[in-house]
């Protein structure tokens, strides 16, 4: 199992390295469905690696220019305390309901990530904002809307591992006026601190498995090294809709839906069909751009 934990952490540092999201979006679940950890040890050990690999891609974004400080530093200050409550509430959680913790703890997960797979959806399909020329200066409005932001997204967090990628690169692409690749640095940067807050609370509870997280590193630290320079020179529509339906499906198994086999089937099908039909038409827009200019 520990080489796969490798390939797992591989795959997963790629993804966040190009797009800035998906890492405990995809690997809280992935321990718990496919590797078989218990709920809450997949939540703390997902989020004390993903505090280590994303602060070498945190590092790379900075260099690379792409980090927007003072909103980090905004956001922040509101996550950071509200992931230590987050942590609390699942020691609580476990405590109150002791053998039955696990089921709990995967039904909570199972929300987060249907929630994470809406907020996938609406980032294939919303547009950021017109980037300001210059540089972007935070009034007071913008600071108090991070800071928000902060309070909301880092209690998800520390819960549950789900959002550090996905809950607050989404706010920032609705409300900020910054450059794509801006946004999934900041993110990036935002996300690796904020998971050392809410890693050292899990670190503390008991909640961390060092011999796979080590295996988990082993993969991802290179693989968010190697794709960091990609960022957002992927089919991006078709990216986030694929994300958004493992995550949702991946949720729903979670929750155990009814026929919830039959559910994931059918909903990886559709799903599959969709990214299919939006890489075939970005595929045909680039050839209709391509013979334009070469009429010209």
């Amino acid at each position: 199992m520990d080489w796969k934990l490798s390939i797992a952490g591989f795959l997963i540092g790629g993804l966040v390295g190009m797009t800035g999201m998906g890492g405990g979006s995809l690997m809280t679940p992935m321990l718990v469905l496919f590797f078989g950890f218990k709920p809450t040890i997949a939540i703390g050990t997902d989020i004390l690696h993903g505090a280590i690999f994303k602060s070498f891609g945190a590092i790379r974004h900075r260099r690379l220019g792409t980090v927007h400080l003072r909103l980090t530093a905004w956001m922040l200050l509101g996550s950071a305390p509200m992931s230590l409550a987050g942590v609390a509430l699942g020691d609580w959680i476990e405590g109150r309901y002791g053998d039955g913790v696990e089921s709990v703890q995967a039904k909570v997960l199972g929300v987060a990530l249907v929630l994470g797979g809406a907020g996938f959806f609406a980032k294939a399909f919303l547009r950021p904002k017109a980037p300001r020329p210059g540089a972007f200066w935070l009034a007071n409005r913008d600071r108090g809307i991070a800071v928000a932001i902060g309070l909301s997204g880092g209690f998800i967090v520390g819960l549950t591992s789900v959002g550090s990628g996905t809950f607050f690169g989404l706010m920032m692409l609705i409300i900020y006026p910054l450059a794509t690749a801006t946004i999934v640095g900041t993110d990036i940067m935002h996300a690796a601190l904020l998971l050392w807050v809410a890693g050292a609370g899990h670190i503390y509870a008991g909640n961390v498995d060092f011999a796979a997280m080590g295996w988990l590193l082993i993969g991802s630290i290179p693989g968010i090294l190697l794709t960091s320079q990609l960022t957002v020179k992927l089919p991006d529509r078709a990216l986030r809709v694929a994300l958004a339906t493992t995550l949702t499906l991946g949720g729903l198994k979670l929750v155990d839906v009814p026929q919830a086999n039959w559910v994931v089937a059918i909903g990886f099908a559709l799903g599959a069909l969709a990214v299919c039909f939006l890489l075939f038409k970005e595929r045909s827009a680039h050839i209709v751009t391509a013979t334009e200019r070469a009429a010209q």
